[in-house]
């Protein structure tokens, strides 16, 4: 299904056409490709799936594009395959010939891209729902800016966060270095400061070639849920910047944040139609196949299922690679659908605050459920 066309506040600036055309009244369709991953795998378990333990997913597997190896029979010995050539040795550089073959195959109205979409580390909004519990959490707490000790609005990252991001550091340095993992063409962030950061610390320091530097783009539709979470109401262009030196920002990109007002959250529906408007951004305006993407688990979770796969939900710091199809199809009629909904909250620390069951707020306060299941991402 089509969405109709989003607010004027959060229409993308027209792409810069790469390589590939749009055909008129056609669209993109998206689909992962299975497979290929762990992840793709409906009997693994996100909640315990750790990527540093399994090579970010990949499969050990052989691929239609792998060279032909001949089978050797020395005299007296038993017979044995070939070594790879130069090139297709590790799993990596065998997976990145087979997407290129792919896309050498392609018709013209398709393409295919790797998103490796990592989730940023942990923030202090994170920690302070763990503190007061997921309940209090969305009935109060997370409509303040932060308690005495620390701020959650547009949180930074926590010590915990940070390491998550120099693991991710270590992890990709092995990869790139000793296991022929490609090095990305693009690098994309959300615009809240937590992203840019893990982004920041994952990839600034790694010894890249010139031609595949670390310079990454702010994308506002690579942000988070908008509710009326302080922890999702971004600053303002001029202290984003001053998070990385060689931070670059999306054509169009507001000074202040235009879309957070603290009192209305946006609806499933609008965050499903946003997804698939900044994949299109992306298809269309980058040729690039390797792509890095540092976001929210809200977030992540709607771009799966733009991509049509399956639900896998990360924890702070993970990291998940998908093999992306992109194919043009007809256009579909467009559907309406509400793109913001008022939430409304506790006006004071509710009275109590259990787990499965809500919060209550005091006699003198009124919850609506809207705010009631929600996470800080």
């Amino acid at each position: 299904m089509k969405f109709s066309v989003l607010s004027a506040a959060l229409a993308l600036t027209p792409a810069v056409m790469a390589d590939w055309k749009i055909s008129k009244n056609r669209e993109i369709e998206y689909s992962s490709v299975e497979g290929f991953f762990l992840q793709d795998n409906t009997t693994t378990d996100a909640t315990t799936f750790d990527y540093a333990d399994w090579n970010f997913g990949l499969l050990n597997r052989t691929y239609t594009s792998d060279p032909k190896r001949k089978t050797i029979k020395p005299k007296g010995r038993k017979p044995y395959k070939a070594p790879w050539p130069k090139g297709y040795t590790t799993q990596w550089e065998r997976f990145e010939k087979y997407v290129e073959h792919l896309n050498k195959k392609a018709p013209k109205d398709t393409q295919y891209k790797v998103l490796v979409m990592g989730r940023h580390g942990e923030g202090f909004h994170n920690a302070a729902e763990t503190y007061y519990g997921t309940p209090a959490w969305n009935c109060y707490w997370s409509e303040q800016t932060g308690n005495a000790t620390v701020t959650w609005q547009d949180a930074l990252l926590t010590e915990a966060g940070l390491e998550e991001a120099y693991k991710a550091n270590a992890y990709f340095e092995e990869r790139f270095e000793q296991y022929g993992m490609p090095y990305f063409e693009s690098y994309y962030t959300s615009p809240l400061a937590r992203c840019v950061i893990t982004a920041r610390e994952t990839f600034a320091n790694l010894d890249l070639p010139k031609s595949h530097r670390f310079l990454p783009v702010v994308k506002e539709s690579f942000r988070e849920s908008i509710s009326i979470h302080t922890c999702d109401h971004r600053s303002n262009k001029t202290y984003i910047s001053t998070l990385f030196s060689k931070l670059r920002f999306e054509k169009g990109f507001a000074e202040t944040d235009e879309l957070w007002t603290g009192t209305k959250g946006e609806t499933t529906e609008h965050q499903l139609a946003r997804s698939k408007d900044i994949l299109d951004d992306v298809f269309t305006s980058d040729d690039a196949t390797w792509i890095s993407v540092t976001s929210h688990s809200g977030e992540i979770s709607k771009l799966l299922t733009t991509l049509n796969h399956r639900t896998f939900k990360l924890s702070t710091g993970q990291i998940i690679p998908v093999l992306v199809k992109a194919k043009q199809v007809s256009i579909e009629p467009t559907s309406t659908y509400a793109s913001w909904s008022t939430e409304a909250t506790c006006n004071a620390p509710p009275v109590t605050s259990i787990s499965g069951q809500g919060c209550v707020c005091s006699t003198s306060t009124t919850l609506a459920s809207t705010s009631a299941t929600a996470t800080a991402a």
